[in-house]
């Protein structure tokens, strides 16, 4: 247990993860945010093995959207030496209503989190070291997609969200120690204008009836808004990996850092792979292909010969076959891109990338295809390009800006 999660082994942890994370499409048209692998896991298993190692063996999952694919894959969670529990949010009302679903499992101080966070042990110690209702904060350049917390001392002083001209930069990280205390303030939580029941709210009420709230401030934090931000986590994640190789390797293959390599793959001769590479089970890299920092291949993908991926998540059952190059892009499941497909990664003005009038504060990043995309033989998709699932771009075709789901494009 780490030094810090006293008294852990009996207090339960509550995952918040019934969102769509519609900020996300088109990767999060077929699962949940929480889900998106980064590294090879999903968001919120990253975070679980953070929670674990901590000292929490007890979970409960408020699923909702896409709630099958989080049951599929945690099950009881055996697989992990943990139980795990689920409550199903039926219709995404807030936090405060998720919550409130878990009330029944709750006799004692318990630590909630929101599934979509990146946080590291050391942090989750700090928060479990408390004995009354704590929140976690995290210092940030920009705040204005996150709340806000003023803090007087000790205590806190007013929870805000999304304010224009916030009141410090101290942004609330997702990550909370909370009590049986917390129920009757939902209890009078109201709606919320974006129409939920918001905990932050609830959070608000106690303070505002005299009830001290604590705070730490953590170390190491990772929040994800937006589909660019999961390339970011991933340059993080992979460069923690440890070295393994489960496959085969055939000769005249450079291997360079960290590299992990999965069950059942094969890694032909004169592929040059430079890690941190996170490569999955019953994948076919190579022969002759060149595979840069930072990415990530998921289960059953091939990587054929002259292709150069860097940087990038490519999810599971993806082909790139022939003569493709993917810079700083994310690729969904399934997809299949013809021989000469290449991603744009970079403005000729080398200018910062805006995405849907979104700064994405990137002078580097292609694309992000959804499941199930196919191109033909010589297409090309401009920097910056959202590409929606099932969409078809044929030969010698040019994908740019947001391409909507079953597209085609000639």
């Amino acid at each position: 247990m780490h030094r810090g999660a006293r008294k852990s082994y009996s207090m339960k942890a509550v995952i918040l993860a019934a969102g769509e994370g519609k900020r996300m499409h088109p990767l999060t048209y077929t699962r949940p945010k929480v889900m998106l692998p980064i590294a090879n896991k999903p968001i919120v298993e990253h975070l679980l093995i953070e929670m674990k190692r901590a000292g929490i063996n007890d979970f409960i999952f408020i699923v909702g959207y896409h709630g099958e694919t989080i049951r599929e894959h945690f099950g009881n969670g055996e697989r992990w030496g943990i139980k795990v529990e689920y409550a199903t949010q039926r219709k995404q009302l807030g936090t405060a209503h998720a919550l409130k679903l878990v009330e029944r499992f709750i006799d004692d101080k318990f630590i909630l989190a929101n599934g979509d966070v990146l946080v590291r042990v050391q942090d989750i110690g700090k928060v479990l070291a408390r004995d009354n209702i704590t929140l976690s904060l995290i210092e940030a350049e920009d705040t204005r997609d996150l709340g806000v917390v003023e803090v007087v001392g000790d205590r806190i002083a007013g929870i805000y969200e999304k304010v224009a001209r916030p009141p410090s930069n101290l942004a609330n990280a997702g990550i909370y120690l909370l009590t049986e205390e917390i129920f009757p303030a939902i209890d009078k939580t109201r709606e919320s204008p974006r129409g939920e029941y918001e905990l932050t709210d609830s959070l608000q009420i106690m303070i505002d009836e005299g009830q001290a709230l604590s705070w730490v401030k953590i170390d190491h934090w990772l929040d994800m808004s937006y589909p660019w931000d999961l390339l970011a986590a991933n340059e993080s994640l992979t460069a923690r990996i440890n070295l393994q190789s489960l496959g085969t390797v055939e000769e005249n293959v450079v291997i360079k850092g960290q590299v992990s390599i999965g069950e059942g793959t094969v890694v032909r001769s004169n592929s040059y792979i430079v890690g941190p590479v996170v490569i999955g089970d019953n994948c076919e890299i190579g022969p002759n292909c060149y595979i840069r920092p930072g990415t990530a291949i998921g289960d059953n993908c091939h990587v054929g010969s002259a292709v150069e991926v860097k940087n990038s998540i490519i999810m599971r059952n993806s082909k790139l076959p022939h003569h493709n190059y993917v810079g700083d892009s994310i690729i969904g499941e399934g997809c299949n891109f013809g021989a000469g497909t290449k991603i744009a990664n970079l403005r000729l003005d080398k200018k910062d990338i805006t995405v849907a009038d979104i700064d994405t504060k990137r002078n580097k990043l292609g694309a992000i295809v959804g499941d199930s995309v196919q191109t033909g033989i010589n297409a090309s998709i401009n920097v910056g390009s959202l590409i929606g699932n099932h969409t078809f771009i044929g030969p010698g075709a040019m994908a740019s800006g947001i391409v909507l789901p079953n597209s085609k494009i000639f």
